[in-house]
């Protein structure tokens, strides 16, 4: 993906002068002539960086830059103007301006200050990127990851978790749809409030409907008093029904009604109860196929499918994997400096893990309690994991397996992603999701040189030469 710039000036002639320059730099340029265009367009998706002059009709840049903040608070604004006042400048820098160029400028100075704007947002961003990751500890235990199908899971995250929109999380047994649940609550408006899970398939097909409406006393045999069910105990939260797929045909019906009226009433009342909660479900089997199949209402699907999210297995985010080694050491060793083994970490990353995060989870814990040193290695394996690495080691080539360690993937992913964008180091950075200053530094560290790096250096040997 290319940086966005959002360009709004009246002067028809200087627009176009300034949008065929950013355009030569290979920015992705949207043009308005004034500053209402420029709401428009930022009510229609993100940008990178808003470049406005200050005198427009409709709307003046100090109006638009404060307004763009409210739609948009992380985008970097750079104001231009041909009346320079030290008051305006003021004024441009409190509402939250990065810069501020006087007309006339040179190209140099425009490209210094857009160079200057989106280093200074990649560092903010790397910064609530960290405050996010110490803060979220408490719910995002697990995770972490660089892999493609991470980022993609963990910004569809970011996008949905302020709405209050239906999330069906689907993807097998261990991959953590939980956790993803709670970080949605988390960094939602709902965050304060509970989260409450129901495990589905974990409760007496009879006791469900008390569990999740509740029931008054007298309701059954047993129902000794008032009991109010998940839906109101989760009033203001969210709520996350777990194997949803467990369900039966008449409790769908229910639950569909509650999800169309946003009430429920209680086994045994005559009196139904508003409520104020988030619904998620969650399910490791193919809904399509048990709506099929005639297994679950279609109606209710849908409902519930509002927003998909699938967690992908751990095979399919192997790179992830000794992130998710040291995260997990950090809990289980804390204060400790535990080594991993460079072979061990290469056993990891190859296993198949059938029971995906939580079965990484649980080897981690194990081998830190029994370890035999400060460095983990393949002795710390327990003896039923050797015996299913002999079970896997017929379907494995040695000769094309790709035994990596944590270096030398990252080295293999940065090579990758500098393939792909043709050598453009800005893209790659992108495409990696992290600060391009840092692509540079982790370059400059394992001695990397992308192709077109050796040729202009050696053009520019040629030229002095």
């Amino acid at each position: 993906m290319s940086i966005r710039i959002l360009l709004a000036d009246d002067d028809a002639a200087l627009l176009r002068v300034i949008q065929y320059k950013l355009k030569q730099r290979q920015f992705d340029v949207t043009a308005v002539a004034d500053g209402a265009l420029a709401l428009k367009a930022l009510n229609g998706g993100r940008y990178d960086l808003l470049l406005s002059d200050m005198r427009m009709p409709k709307l003046s840049g100090i109006e638009l830059l404060e307004r763009a903040k409210q739609i948009q608070p992380d985008l970097e604004v750079i104001l231009i103007t041909a009346f320079a006042t030290i008051s305006q400048a003021v004024e441009a820098v409190k509402l939250g301006a990065f810069d501020y160029l006087t007309k006339p400028f040179e190209d140099e100075q425009l490209f210094v200050a857009i160079d200057k704007a989106l280093k200074f947002r990649d560092l903010q961003d790397e910064n609530r990127y960290l405050k996010g990751q110490l803060s979220g500890r408490d719910y995002l235990d697990g995770i972490v990851g660089v892999s493609p199908q991470y980022r993609k899971m963990m910004s569809l995250v970011e996008k949905i978790a302020p709405t209050d929109a239906t999330v069906l999380l689907t993807g097998p047994s261990g991959t953590g749809k939980e956790v993803i649940a709670r970080a949605i609550h988390h960094r939602s408006r709902r965050g304060q409030n509970d989260f409450i899970a129901v495990n589905c398939a974990a409760i007496p097909r009879e006791l469900i409907e008390s569990e999740l409406f509740g029931h008054v006393k007298g309701a059954f045999t047993g129902a000794i008093k008032d009991k109010r069910g998940k839906f109101e105990l989760a009033e203001g939260g969210s709520l996350l029904l777990d194997e949803i797929g467990d369900l039966s045909t008449d409790l769908q019906a229910k639950l569909l009604r509650v999800i169309q009226e946003r009430v429920v009433e209680p086994l045994g009342s005559e009196s139904r109860r508003e409520i104020d909660v988030r619904l998620m479900a969650a399910t490791n089997v193919d809904m399509r196929k048990q709506v099929a199949s005639g297994k679950f209402r279609e109606d209710l699907f849908y409902r519930l499918n509002v927003i998909p999210i699938h967690v992908p297995p751990l095979t399919e985010r192997r790179e992830d994997i000794p992130i998710l080694v040291r995260e997990f050491l950090s809990r289980f060793a804390a204060g400790s400096e535990i080594r991993v083994a460079d072979d061990l970490m290469r056993t990891l990353v190859e296993h198949s893990w059938p029971g995906n995060i939580r079965e990484l989870e649980n080897l981690t814990e194990r081998m830190v309690i029994l370890r035999r040193s400060d460095e983990l290695t393949l002795a710390d394996l327990p003896a039923e994991f050797d015996k299913l690495l002999t079970a896997e080691s017929p379907a494995t080539d040695p000769s094309t397996s790709e035994s990596l360690t944590f270096h030398e993937a990252e080295k293999k992913l940065i090579l990758g992603a500098l393939a792909k964008s043709a050598g453009n180091k800005s893209l790659a950075a992108k495409n990696l999701n992290i600060p391009r200053h840092v692509l540079v530094y982790r370059m400059k560290k394992y001695g990397l040189f992308y192709d077109s790096d050796q040729q202009s250096s050696r053009s520019s040997g040629a030229s002095e030469s």
